[in-house]
């Protein structure tokens, strides 16, 4: 028997998706014009699927200090920050990050995926508990398995639900690590984090709050849910990625916790990977820099989400259920799911598309990412294009009118 023969449903599945049209897992950006366009296919597209939150990745500062730290300190570490030493922007990244949240202590990891990853793995063992948001990430659940921990699920953003299996788990030993997100990357909505952070007090938890999609989007001074819930002080750990909002790629924990500096060496993935390059971190920086200088692109982020929402709302599409800048638009089944998406690429407009089982209760969805350098033309032509497609589907429609005299 073959080695991959187990993922024979992988292989009907896929096979099913390119049959109806374009491949799209394998969607080729021929050329990136700027934040929110790119040529697809040798056509013009609006870009609607980059989580690119705050329109950074062709911000001129950041452009021109990775350029400069590429000049300075070359194109790689070629090893881990424990076999090839720290470069100065790792250290300087990470003390502005610490003072960005408030928080002693903080560690860059090489991708979002490694930070829980390399945290979970290592913050609990075999005698311990996670207890988790049951829509929680990929990269959390094989933390998870990394941990080796006991693994509890509560229904997504159900606080009740999850102070009953603490409670079912009081009389067993070991620590008890909560894991959630801060908003949800499949339906774009929030964890109700103050009525989970009151659980985890009641039941002596710690709490590890995933900000990936929050980071840069909300709280005043867009340090994520945390910041917007008042909680932050009751958050053990924070994690987040810099391939959203900061516009680059890389991942990041930041704690108040003592003796976290032990994770450096505890931590399996931060040790024996790669370190960020130069580059990445100092356009990281500068996008940290203009998260915190410039909150008007905060505030235009949330216009546009709430204006595309609008309009897909009205238009009748049944989207997530708050207005947030990933606005998850829910279709009957994979195979319309698939077809829309076809539609709209071929249309100009790319978008992600999410199948079960990657969705919550086995959803098909498109999911739209907004960004702060969408203009409203733009955002208007998304929706005008979804109504298109809509149509032509029979999904929606068309409505009547009036004839011309």
């Amino acid at each position: 028997m073959s080695l991959l023969a187990r993922f024979t449903h992988v292989a009907n599945n896929y096979g099913k998706a390119t049959a109806l049209g374009a491949n799209p897992f394998k969607v080729r950006m021929e050329k990136v014009i700027s934040p929110t366009e790119a040529v697809v296919n040798g056509r013009p597209t609006t870009l609607a699927g980059t989580h690119n939150y705050l329109g950074l990745t062709f911000d001129a500062d950041c452009i021109e200090a990775a350029i400069a730290a590429l000049r300075q300190e070359g194109t790689g570490t070629t090893g881990s920050r424990v076999a090839n030493g720290s470069y100065s922007h790792h250290r300087g990244l990470e003390e502005e990050l610490a003072e960005f949240f408030g928080r002693r202590h903080a560690m860059v990891f090489s991708t979002g995926y490694q930070a829980n990853l390399g945290m979970l793995s290592a913050l609990v063992g075999p005698d311990d508990h996670l207890v988790i948001d049951a829509d929680c990430h990929a990269s959390i659940y094989d933390g998870c398995k990394l941990a080796g921990a006991k693994v509890t699920r509560f229904r997504h953003n159900d606080p009740a639900d999850l102070e009953k299996r603490l409670r079912r788990l009081a009389a067993e030993g070991g620590n008890k690590l909560i894991v959630i997100e801060g908003i949800y990357s499949m339906l774009g909505d929030e964890a109700p984090l103050r009525e989970i952070v009151e659980v985890k007090k009641k039941y002596g938890a710690y709490l590890l709050v995933d900000e990936a999609h929050s980071v840069g989007v909300l709280g005043e001074r867009g340090r994520g849910l945390a910041e917007a819930a008042g909680c932050e002080a009751d958050v053990d750990f924070v994690v987040g990625t810099f391939s959203k909002s900061f516009g680059s790629v890389g991942g990041f924990c930041v704690s108040d916790m003592e003796g976290f500096d032990l994770l450096r060496v505890a931590s399996r993935p931060y040790t024996f990977t790669a370190s960020l390059p130069p580059s990445v971190m100092a356009s990281v920086r500068a996008a940290l820099k203009a998260l915190q200088e410039r909150p008007e692109l905060r505030r235009k982020l949330h216009e546009n989400a709430a204006l595309l929402y609008g309009e897909l709302s009205r238009s009748g599409f049944t989207l997530g259920p708050v207005v947030n800048p990933i606005v998850a638009v829910r279709l009957e089944d994979p195979e319309t799911a698939i077809r829309f998406w076809n539609g709209l690429l071929e249309r100009g407009v790319y978008v992600n598309l999410a199948l079960p089982p990657a969705t919550p209760n086995g959803w098909s969805m498109l999911r739209v990412s907004v960004s702060a350098a969408h203009s409203a033309k733009q955002l208007m032509h998304i929706a005008a294009v979804f109504r298109d497609v809509a149509y032509d589907l029979g999904i929606l429609e068309m409505p009547v009118r009036a004839a011309a005299f």
